[in-house]
C-alpha cells in the first residue's frame, strides 16, 4: 500500500515537473532574447567605430575652421583700427588746414573783393545802400 509519505513526493514531483514544463517555454523566449541583445550589441559596437572616427574627423575640422574664423577677427579688428586712426588724421588735416589756410583764404578773397570795386568805380562817389 502507498502511505501519504510517498503520495506527497508523488505530488511534489509532479508538481515540479508541471512547474519545469511551464517555465521551459519562457526561458526559451528569453534565452532568444538575450541572444538578439547580444547581436545589436555587438552590431552597435562594430558600427560605432567609424561613426565616431567621423565625428572626430568632423570635430577636428570644425576647430580648424574656427581657427581660421578667429584670424580673420582679429584682421578685422586691425583694419577698424586703422580706419579710425585714417579717419582722425583727415579730421586733424582738415582742422589744419582751416586753421592755416582759412584765415589768410579769406583776407586775400576780401582783397581782391575790394581791388574789384576800386576798379570799377564803385567805392567812394557812391553810397552804401
Amino acid at each position: 500500500m502507498i502511505t501519504y509519505g510517498e503520495i506527497a513526493a508523488f505530488l511534489a514531483v509532479l508538481l515540479f515537473a508541471i512547474f519545469v514544463g511551464a517555465t521551459t517555454i519562457p526561458l526559451l523566449k528569453l534565452g532568444r532574447v538575450l541572444e538578439e541583445v547580444r547581436l545589436w550589441v555587438r552590431d552597435a559596437n562594430h558600427n560605432s567605430i567609424p561613426i565616431l572616427q567621423q565625428l572626430q574627423t568632423t570635430v577636428a575640422q570644425t576647430n580648424s575652421e574656427i581657427e581660421k574664423i578667429s584670424v580673420v577677427t582679429d584682421d578685422v579688428s586691425k583694419v577698424s583700427s586703422n580706419a579710425t586712426v585714417v579717419s582722425e588724421n583727415a579730421a586733424n588735416l582738415s582742422q589744419l588746414f582751416s586753421a592755416t589756410l582759412g584765415g589768410p583764404l579769406v583776407k586775400t578773397a576780401a582783397f581782391t573783393y575790394g581791388v574789384r570795386k576800386a576798379f570799377r568805380g564803385e567805392g567812394k562817389g557812391k553810397k552804401r545802400k
